[in-house]
């Protein structure tokens, strides 16, 4: 297939004549390639009672699972490190044949993150994840401490948009942490989700260990719905905030703990004194890497006005000689593939459209392309945009950049606060205290400065999630390993000595003994701690 380049094609909202039936009515998922509409087999689908038997196998395996040292944990992640190394060329086939997206999208985006996550987990979770000490406030004679025991078994709700990475986030803690795990991969990449976790299965059997830790249950809403309610111990959601809602309705009937990752609308705020190249990259990384469908994409560009025209110039003339066609197609690489869903393309096709109807300017893009091959939409730029668009208030989710306007720091944030997501951001300035005052006062979850907002998923030190509409709940980082467990408070004796606190039964003067120890230990000053002495003194002479 020949490579593609944005022209004026007249703007389309048709529908596509070519929409795969994913099958849902004959009881498997029909998969396709988005960017050939090639149709690649089929998985059958998972109901309720296979659900059900998947949590059963991974609850009895977890059994003997919780109670594996650190170190074999460690050699189980690091043979699927090993794995995803050596078989790169064939993964990230894998994920493009899947997804639509290009090798380079794949390997940066999908391979790098799922190594590193592995690296990070590997060499810092038993040092998180160990017994620690705290402490034990006025208890003198006793040691407090806080253990972090697994849950048992979590279940992993997914979307289209990063088939390997998305299975490997919540899995690689979740076993770290001593938990078995069923995942629920989206229908739209039902094809390469298998395979995946075919990786650790084959980990675990090589370390002696039940294969059945990892499952994987294929389907549609019936089969998500299932495991909310099979009986697992805690969930992770990724995706859109509509389904976000009912996942967590749904959990609240069983009480399952929920940690919900949606969607975005990350600003990109670029200062009047910020280096034009570097932010010009940045901002091309943010909003076309995986076509856009990525949860921290920058999603909106406020560009200081002294910088805005040159900065849009830059990005139009880069956009606009952006390659676009069949990952691994036959006239080499091409910078931006195809979209996953054809429902998603509409979604961007409508906002694009209502965009410029509203007075957005197209710089680059603003189409549908290649339609009678696969499903595509022309990298786009649009400048113009204002905050009463449709466009700069819902989740895009394609490879569209928004350049909107503004006067000074104020505006910026103001703009960028101005919406009911919290996910990400970006901030860019010579000026680090400039940076870090701006940075201080944006609602998100993250924030990059000098950098795309998304990057922070690399430094797994740091948590990856969100506020607002954006969810709650955190991965990565010690939280998002601690969240895979429950965090148990423990007193135990630090002296082989013990005695009785005696309360009962209360005895003449027991109220005015006890206020007077209050007194001394949380009196203001020495005026209140003598007070309380003097109080204390005299109830035990039995005075009143």
């Amino acid at each position: 297939m020949n490579a593609s380049r944005p022209t004026s094609v007249a703007i389309s909202t048709a529908v596509p004549d070519a929409i795969p039936d994913l099958g849902a009515a004959s009881g498997v998922i029909r998969c396709f390639d988005p960017a050939t509409r090639e149709l690649l087999g089929t998985v059958p689908v998972d109901g309720p009672p296979q659900v059900r038997a998947a949590i059963a196998r991974a609850r009895e395996a977890q059994v003997g699972w919780r109670e594996t040292s650190f170190a074999l944990r460690r050699r189980v992640l690091r043979r699927v490190a090993d794995a995803v190394l050596s078989g790169v060329d064939d993964l990230c086939e894998l994920i493009v044949r899947d997804s639509g997206k290009t090798r380079e999208n794949a390997l940066m985006g999908e391979i790098w993150t799922v190594l590193e996550k592995l690296r990070w987990t590997a060499s810092q979770g038993p040092k998180h994840l160990r017994p620690e000490p705290v402490s034990a406030g006025l208890f003198l004679h006793k040691r407090a401490r806080l253990e972090y025991h697994p849950l048992g078994v979590i279940g992993a709700i997914i979307p289209w948009n990063y088939p390997l990475q998305n299975i490997m986030n919540p899995l690689i803690p979740a076993l770290m942490a001593g938990n078995g795990i069923v995942i629920k991969p989206s229908e739209w990449v039902a094809w390469s989700a298998r395979r995946f976790v075919q990786l650790v299965r084959d980990a675990l059997v090589a370390e002696g260990q039940s294969p059945e830790l990892v499952q994987v249950v294929q389907g549609y809403g019936e089969t998500g719905q299932a495991l909310i309610a099979g009986g697992i111990d805690s969930l992770v959601f990724i995706g859109s905030v509509k389904n976000g809602q009912r996942v967590l309705e749904a959990a609240a009937r069983t009480i399952t703990p929920v940690v919900l990752e949606l969607g975005g609308k990350d600003p990109f705020i670029v200062c009047d004194d910020a280096e034009l190249e570097p932010a010009v990259h940045a901002a091309l990384a943010g909003c076309f890497i995986s076509a856009g469908q990525n949860c921290v994409a920058a999603e909106r560009l406020l560009v200081f006005d002294a910088i805005y025209d040159r900065f849009a110039e830059r990005v139009g003339a880069l956009v606009g000689s952006m390659r676009q066609g069949q990952p691994m197609g036959e006239d080499g690489p091409v910078d931006v593939g195809a979209m996953v869903t054809p429902m998603q393309l509409q979604i961007v096709e409508r906002l694009v459209a209502r965009a410029i109807e509203q007075g957005a300017r197209v710089v680059a893009g603003g189409h549908r392309v290649l339609a009678d091959r696969g499903d595509y939409f022309a990298p786009t730029v649009l400048a113009d945009v204002t905050p009463d668009m449709d466009i700069m208030r819902e989740e895009t989710f394609g490879p569209v950049m928004l350049l909107c306007r503004v006067r000074d720091e104020h505006h910026a944030i103001e703009i960028a606060n101005g919406t009911g997501f919290g996910l990400s951001s970006s901030v860019w300035s010579r000026d680090r205290a400039r940076a870090r005052r701006i940075a201080s006062r944006l609602q998100a979850g993250m924030t990059a400065i000098n950098e795309f907002g998304g990057m922070t998923y690399m430094a797994q030190d740091l948590t990856f999630g969100g506020i607002k509409e954006s969810g709650f709940g955190r991965l990565n980082g010690r939280e998002g390993l601690r969240s895979c467990c429950n965090v148990k408070a423990v007193l135990d004796d630090r002296l082989p000595v013990s005695f009785a606190n005696r309360l009962f039964p209360v005895a003449e003067g027991d109220f005015e003994r006890i206020k007077g120890a209050i007194e001394i230990v949380y009196g203001h000053g020495l005026r209140g701690r003598l007070r309380g002495a003097v109080e204390l003194v005299r109830a035990l002479r039995g005075h009143k």
